[in-house]
């Protein structure tokens, strides 16, 4: 069974988590300088097998887009037309980099592990992949 991956995008950093061949558990998979995805994504897809791509959709509390969504968006079309067979998915992603700090500390992580925003955004992107995983079964 192809994999389902997740991209926390981001202007500096993009954090990528990706499920097991089984579609079961969400694991992070990178942090990557942004500008080198599309590079990374097209080694990757050559490599494996790729049903999905979740992207991270940045809204605000009452569910307007918020100010990163027009950045967001024109990658989304980007890499359409880059891998036009490859389905996206948008996936609401309020909360998570605040679920990921707090995952970090519920692990135990010391206070400069926990100021890895590379972690953070790894993290986040694993948090939407497994939070999607969760709603679509069954």
């Amino acid at each position: 069974m192809p994999r389902i991956l997740s991209i926390d995008y981001g202007q500096k950093r993009t954090g990528i988590a990706v499920t097991d061949e089984m579609q079961i558990i969400a694991s992070g998979l990178t942090t990557i300088p942004t500008h080198t995805l599309i590079d990374f994504l097209k080694d990757y897809f050559a490599k494996e097998k790729v049903e999905a791509v979740l992207i991270g959709e940045p809204k605000q509390m009452n569910g307007e887009p918020s100010e990163s969504a027009s950045v967001i968006k024109g990658f989304v079309t980007h890499f359409s037309n880059i891998f036009p067979d490859m389905k996206v998915v948008r996936v609401d992603e309020r909360f998570t980099s605040k679920m990921a700090f707090q995952t970090m500390i519920d692990s135990g992580l010391s206070k400069k592990q926990r100021q890895n925003k590379g972690l953070i955004d790894e993290i986040s992107a694993t948090i939407m992949l497994q939070d999607y995983l969760s709603s679509n079964r069954f």
